[in-house]
């Protein structure tokens, strides 16, 4: 079977179906009497993990990447590094357990060669069950990776228009600049849709009261949080100076709309005053060593490094101006006198409207010579935005290859994503972390920890019969997924 774009078969062990993106046969004809006189290299837009992961696996398949990031000429309002793959809100990439749906996309990564998981594996510090890096070490892993393919060329330069030639992937991110944010509008044709992302402040382990704070997990599993245990006085006086706060804000043509799942501190505060106690400072699953009580409150710090020398407050993202940050924060019982490494900011987040412009190949409908990848396609977190650059880079080296682009089976976490943020019946579109309710029903009807492992397995069996279609050295066999 010949190279067709815009044709693309899915087959697994249950499954076989044909998908035909929704373009015209002219924009197809058009695209392919393109290809054919296009130099076979790849243009990359955004050095952070989608943009790194997709250069990875373009190269892996023995494809030219020419990679621009704009660091260090110019710097979003959260970056600070001029490293690669620089990890803004958090070093955390969440759970690593498979009966977590973001473990299980991990877990799929892996299976898939991942350069973010790779170097997040070599770089980990302790953090439970979830996979949380150093994230200078995890920084200039993928930096070093990266300037070591001969494939990959690297410019610190930023991109400002579109390339009208080779196969690009923009992956930008959320804080894409405002000249390319303009670009891209132009190019799809609709303004583009954000939201507001929050970080949260990071200090210094030096710095905490060792006679207040404690080490535990919850449920006493293992000691990888240390902990600031409230009695209700002490909780309430922290959330009415948190709610009196000096905020920075809004800009004029600002406009808060927060994803759900990363709210600032102030704003759930204003939601009632239990709201912090039942959300980021849920006391569930912890005692207090030296009373043997569970506390009122309980606000949690997470190894930030290595050496076990930074901790962030977990779910602590917040608007307060740092004064204020420095001030009410030091109201939790041990971090009286703590030394505040970096404070909590609010930056905005821009993505497009992919269930209209993009296929599930990750191409835009309109021009398949471009694919976007990570946050800018409406996907909510680190190892999501890996996994949508993952794919990218899979198929726009497909299509330098001249083989048809594919698309993960919607049974697994990867293809659950995807199935989202192109579905076309969503009403509303926010951005969305993986989670089981992406993936479709089990053929029976199973609860709890039983469904999730059902739906695990599922996925990585199916995971397994679709890499080996696309990776079949039989140019027919190939073809056929």
């Amino acid at each position: 079977m010949g190279f067709c774009p815009g044709l693309i078969y899915q087959s697994w062990d249950f499954f076989s179906t044909c998908y035909f993106p929704l373009r015209s046969v002219d924009i197809q004809s058009h695209f392919m009497e393109n290809f054919l006189h296009m130099e076979k290299q790849i243009t990359i837009i955004g050095g952070g993990l989608a943009g790194c992961e997709a250069a990875w696996q373009a190269s892996k398949r023995d494809i030219s990447v020419l990679l621009y990031e704009m660091k260090p000429q110019r710097f979003s309002p959260a970056h600070v590094s001029s490293l690669l793959g620089e990890l803004v809100c958090s070093n955390s990439l969440r759970s690593n357990s498979l009966y977590n749906a973001v473990g299980l996309l991990k877990e799929e990564m892996r299976r898939l060669d991942s350069l973010i998981m790779k170097v997040a594996e070599e770089t980990r510090v302790p953090a439970g069950e979830a996979l949380a890096v150093d994230r200078q070490a995890f920084s200039s892993g993928i930096t070093a990776r990266l300037e070591a393919i001969d494939k990959v060329k690297i410019f610190r330069e930023e991109m400002t228009q579109i390339p009208s030639e080779d196969i690009v992937i923009i992956a930008s991110g959320p804080l894409t600049s405002p000249p390319l944010a303009e670009s891209i509008k132009k190019l799809t044709g609709e303004e583009s849709l954000y939201f507001y992302d929050a970080i949260s402040p990071i200090v210094d382990g030096e710095s905490l009261n060792k006679n207040v704070v404690f080490r535990a997990s919850r449920y006493g599993e293992g000691n990888d949080y240390i902990n600031c245990p409230m009695t209700p006085e002490e909780y309430y006086r922290f959330v009415d100076q948190l709610l009196k706060g000096e905020k920075v804000p809004y800009r004029d043509f600002e406009r808060p709309v927060h994803f759900e799942g990363c709210l600032p501190l102030e704003e759930m505060a204003e939601r009632g005053r239990e709201t912090l106690a039942h959300g980021p400072m849920k006391p569930v699953g912890l005692k207090e060593p030296r009373s043997g009580k569970i506390p009122y409150a309980v606000v949690q710090l997470r190894q930030e490094d290595g050496p076990g020398t930074a901790f962030n407050l977990v779910g602590f993202q917040t608007k307060l101006k740092w004064k204020e940050q420095e001030r009410i924060f030091r109201l939790i019982p041990g971090l009286e006198q703590a030394v505040f490494l970096r404070f909590g900011s609010l930056h905005r987040n821009t993505f497009i409207h992919s269930p209209t412009l993009l296929q599930k190949t990750l191409q835009l409908k309109k021009d398949p010579r471009i694919l976007f990848a990570g946050q800018i396609t409406g996907v909510e977190g680190y190892v999501e935005s890996a996994a949508m650059g993952l794919l990218a880079g899979i198929n726009a080296a497909r299509v330098i290859q001249g083989k048809a682009p594919v698309i993960p089976p919607e049974t697994t976490a990867m293809g659950g994503l995807i199935h989202y943020i192109t579905n076309q019946q969503v009403k509303e579109f926010q951005p969305m972390n993986v989670n089981f309710g992406l993936f479709p029903p089990l053929a029976r009807r199973i609860r709890g920890k039983d469904k999730r492992t059902a739906i695990g397995e599922r996925a990585l069996k199916d995971l397994e019969v679709w890499k080996k279609l696309f990776t079949a050295e039989n140019a027919e066999d190939a073809e056929l997924i």
